[in-house]
């Protein structure tokens, strides 16, 4: 799977310039009309995971693909994407009309009561789209008008305003019924093993002792991609022919190795980084991925 794209590189990509604000310490915000976003030969969106928030009002017909699920769409759409899970979007018309806004976490981070992961568009395994009638299509269109009109004004407070007018839109798509009918993709498999993928090495390299390795199961996994356990399973068996347990302790392994050869740190506290609780489970563990102890193959490399 690709990196995840960076405000930087979607700057770079859609406009080939940076804003001067964007490193500004209440956050980033814009918002756009998607009619302008878009060059006769602009290259395919990536699958990928971005690092940065985007709600999207879209009328036409699209195919979204947004972890290992895919909605396919031919009307009005409002569609949620957050930083933890990797999207892309297929375009199956020529008609490209509607709005988006990017926003970093850091924009609502000391402004919202919780966190934006406790609203159902933007929690693990929600449903991130609501299909809208022309009706509603206009009526979110008109708070995406609003914040247009705000980002270019020159009011003292007008990113509070904004925050304000993304509210109404999260409450607006609560208050209308996601989407449930999913486009069966016939590359599933291999779109949720890449999640899983993304998922396990987003949480490498351990850079200091007090960083920890959490999720350390299937069922880890599972629930943070809101999938049975099983199917998760079957997905990678097929996909790769290892089983899910056998990938991460592979990658625990290869860790592991690193931090023995290239830090200072004892056993006791690599293990600890890598998730286990007990020295002897990590050498255990490390005998039996390796046929030695943690100690020896240190000194042997």
């Amino acid at each position: 799977m690709s990196k995840a794209e960076t405000l930087e590189d979607f700057y770079q990509h859609k406009f080939n310039y940076l804003p001067q604000n964007l490193q500004q310490d209440i956050g980033h915000f814009n918002v756009f009309k998607t009619e302008d976003c878009y060059k006769p030969d602009a290259k395919p969106i990536v699958y990928a995971r971005r690092d940065f928030y985007k709600v999207s009002l879209s009328k036409g017909h699209y195919r979204f693909h947004y972890a290992d699920k895919s909605i396919e769409v031919n009307g009005f759409t409002l569609i949620f994407f957050n930083p933890q899970v990797p999207y892309t979007v297929e375009n199956l018309s020529d008609e490209r009309s509607g709005y988006f806004c990017i926003f970093s976490k850091s924009f609502f981070a000391d402004k919202l009561r919780g966190t934006l992961s406790d609203l159902p568009m933007y929690a693990p395994g929600g449903k991130p789209a609501y299909i809208l009638t022309e009706e509603q299509f206009g009526q979110a269109g008109d708070i995406f008008k609003r914040m247009l009109e705000e980002i270019n004004s020159d009011y003292a407070f007008k990113y509070d305003l904004i925050r304000n007018y993304l509210t109404e839109l999260t409450h607006f798509a609560l208050k209308t019924r996601p989407q449930e009918s999913l486009y069966q993709h016939p590359d599933a498999k291999s779109r949720i093993t890449a999640v899983f993928t993304e998922l396990l090495e987003r949480q490498f390299p351990i850079e200091t002792p007090s960083q920890r390795f959490t999720m350390r199961s299937a069922k880890d996994f599972a629930s943070q991609l809101a999938v049975h356990v099983n199917h998760l399973n079957r997905a990678i068996k097929e996909t790769t022919g290892k089983t899910t347990t056998d990938l991460i302790a592979e990658r625990v392994t290869s860790e592991a190795k690193s931090l023995l050869r290239h830090t200072n740190w004892n056993v006791s506290e690599i293990g600890y980084c890598l998730g286990f609780e007990e020295p002897a489970h990590f050498n255990n563990f490390f005998k039996k991925q390796t046929q030695v102890t943690p100690t020896k193959f240190r000194l042997a490399a």
